[in-house]
């Protein structure tokens, strides 16, 4: 078995990767990312990968995925889906979890803020995500360190009070 995290490059994103990999650390479990990249200019420019008019290459938003994959957590394994269409949220989700699926995994970390809260967004792809029930999910809804004692904390990813001022 697996952690899986669907990665898309944002903030929360990350977080749910570097939060992966130290559970999988402490836990002694193999992670992997997994990205769905529809190849429409408007999902491309909603998820921050292109500005407006700027040209959309698949191949280079894949490979920038990648690579801030490898950047945050070099032992990851990264696999992709490159799909034709801009399904709606509940379609991009079951490419998701068919992607999850193939890992087998006792866990998917989510990076999402607004995941199993009281009221949820229809706009999300992580509710559809998290409600398959075949894995458990673990979201992650800040981007700071765990507050668990058994984790160690992947240092080059967490910013403290000491980095930032100048």
């Amino acid at each position: 078995m697996t952690f899986v995290v669907p990665f898309d490059g944002s903030e929360l994103a990350e977080a749910a990767l570097v939060r992966a990999v130290e559970y999988g650390t402490a836990l002694d479990e193999d992670v992997t990312a997994i990205s769905v990249v529809p190849e429409r200019k408007r999902y491309a420019r909603e998820k921050g990968w292109i500005d407006e008019g700027e040209e959309y290459d698949v191949a280079s938003v894949v490979d920038s995925l990648r690579e801030r994959v490898r950047t945050l957590a070099p032992n990851v394994s990264f696999e992709y889906e490159r799909i034709r269409e801009f399904p709606p949220e509940a379609q991009l989700a079951d490419h998701i979890e068919r992607l999850a699926r193939e890992h087998d995994p006792s866990v998917v970390f989510l990076g999402s803020e607004n995941v199993g809260r009281v009221v949820t967004p229809l706009t999300s792809v992580g509710v559809h995500v998290a409600a398959e029930e075949t894995y458990d999910v673990f979201i992650v809804r800040q981007p700071g360190p765990p507050n668990v004692d058994a984790l160690e904390p992947h240092a080059d990813f967490y910013r403290t009070d000491d980095a930032t001022e100048g």
